[in-house]
């Protein structure tokens, strides 16, 4: 893959280490347009990882320690067709059942998952948007997708052991 030779990178440091993200900008703008106003905001500071499954995927990014919800700002055009795939190590953009409903949720994949890549224009087949990988911490986000989960209300998967992100920066490149 091709990257930009001032990709932002951004440093997600939690209570269990720190997670560099070397971001995308030229295949996924809009993604990574909307992940940096977050960030630049301090929207993810005090968020946490509030869904894990193992040898799959870590989520985070719209929930408090206390499971409360952030309001986001408005849902993104769902970039991906942009040709990156959902490979061990790489972010995308969380969304519903809808093609265009990201705003601030993201996981990392812990796995190759080619079934979350675009397949067809189907809201089923769209897939999801990938705007950046995990260049350092790769051995965190392992961690983060071993703990042992459990139901919080409505919400499955959730660790049973807070994972915190305690401050999201922007740490090199432009913005």
């Amino acid at each position: 893959m091709i990257v930009s030779e001032n990709a932002p990178v951004v440093s997600l440091r939690t209570n269990l280490g720190s997670i560099r993200i070397r971001l995308f900008p030229d295949q996924a703008p809009v993604s990574v347009s909307n992940f940096l106003t977050y960030v630049q905001d301090g929207f993810y500071n005090g968020t946490i990882f509030h869904r894990v499954i193992p040898g799959f995927m870590i989520q985070g990014g719209g929930f408090t320690p206390d499971m409360r919800q952030k309001t986001p700002h408005e849902p993104i055009c769902n970039e991906a067709r942009n040709g990156l795939a959902n490979r061990r190590g790489t972010v995308a953009m969380a969304r519903t059942g809808e093609i265009d409903s990201a705003t601030c949720q993201f996981f990392i994949n812990v796995a190759d998952n080619e079934m979350l890549n675009h397949q067809g224009m189907a809201p089923s087949q769209f897939g999801y948007a990938v705007f950046g990988e995990v260049v350092e911490g790769m051995e965190v986000v392992d961690q983060i997708s071993r703990l042992a989960t459990g139901n919080w209300g409505y919400h499955r998967d959730v660790p049973q052991d807070t994972v915190e992100i305690r401050a999201a920066t922007l740490t090199e490149g432009n913005s």
